[in-house]
């Protein structure tokens, strides 16, 4: 564009908003260059760590968790592209679903950061610190399952057969699988590590499952022309998203968890109280977005391949 084609243009645009052109000018004439410091905001990022023990792993415990809610909030941002397209064609479905596999498989793969970049020493000294503090806690990653798929999937596998799908919200809620590792099976009385989780998020989570009810990744898909369903591109796209959210991602923390917290006699719970082996292992919570994508020998070894 030539420089009055753009003065052209900029003009139309401030005359739209309601701002004279003359006043936007004169704004750029006493602006200041942008920096880069300024553009990340890189001194406020740098403030984010405090550290509550003098074990120096500590820090790096800290950053890598802010890392994962940076590339949690990343792929959020992805979601909600297809989600809030009315017609969403199978080549953005598909491209937006890959881009949310590769922060996944970095989300992997930086798990030796935790695995193999920490002392067990040092972490077992910090780590009664953090209780009841629990990456359990991480309002985005549940956010992102709720943005995935239909809320049957995420229901404890022992209530799906029975629940009333059409219940309310805060019923679903209340079954979700995660839910069942911070209670007391005996007396059904929450864990410390549920009760602050739920002042701090229920109202909004369950606004977000409302929201997400009808335009999760799930529903998108199942909306889509049948040919479109078909798509092989887009099929492979689900598929790989849903192993490596419900499985890779999941073993990977799994595996990293097992090396601080031991086995046998040494076995330690997690910070929250809860049974992080059952909790976690994708063959006991069978997290699974997309099942009808799946065959009925890949459902039934789920977690195991």
């Amino acid at each position: 564009m030539s420089k009055d084609d753009i003065l052209k243009a900029i003009e139309e645009k401030y005359q739209e908003l309601g701002v004279p052109l003359e006043s936007m000018l004169e704004g750029l004439l006493w602006s200041t260059p942008i920096t880069y410091w300024d553009y990340i905001q890189t001194d406020a990022l740098l403030g984010l760590q405090t550290p509550r023990t003098n074990q120096p792993d500590e820090m790096v415990f800290i950053m890598y968790h802010q890392v994962n809610e940076l590339l949690f909030k990343m792929i959020l941002w992805e979601i909600d592209q297809v989600a809030r397209v009315e017609n969403v064609s199978a080549e953005k479905f598909s491209m937006h679903l890959m881009r949310i596999s590769r922060y996944f498989d970095m989300l992997c793969s930086s798990f030796t950061v935790m695995a193999d970049g920490m002392e067990r020493e040092q972490y077992l000294k910090f780590r009664n610190t953090l209780t009841p503090a629990s990456g359990f806690q991480s309002a985005q990653y549940r956010k992102i399952e709720f943005a995935s798929t239909e809320l049957i999937n995420l229901i404890d596998a022992r209530f799906r057969d029975t629940i009333d799908r059409n219940s309310s919200f805060k019923n679903a809620y209340d079954h979700l699988y995660w839910q069942a590792a911070g209670k007391n099976h005996q007396t059904g009385e929450k864990s410390i590590l549920i009760k602050l989780f739920d002042k701090k998020y229920m109202g909004d989570f369950i606004d977000f499952m409302e929201d997400y009810n009808e335009c999760n990744l799930s529903k998108k898909f199942k909306q889509l022309p049948d040919e479109v369903q078909k798509d092989k591109d887009l099929i492979k796209a689900m598929r790989h998203y849903d192993y490596t959210v419900n499985v890779k991602w999941v073993m990977a923390h799994y595996n990293a968890a097992g090396k601080y917290l031991g086995g046998g006699d040494e076995e330690l719970e997690a910070t929250g109280g809860s049974n992080w082996r059952k909790y976690m292992h994708p063959k006991y919570q069978r997290r699974i977005f997309f099942p009808y994508l799946w065959s009925d020998q890949e459902l039934k070894d789920w977690g195991t391949f």
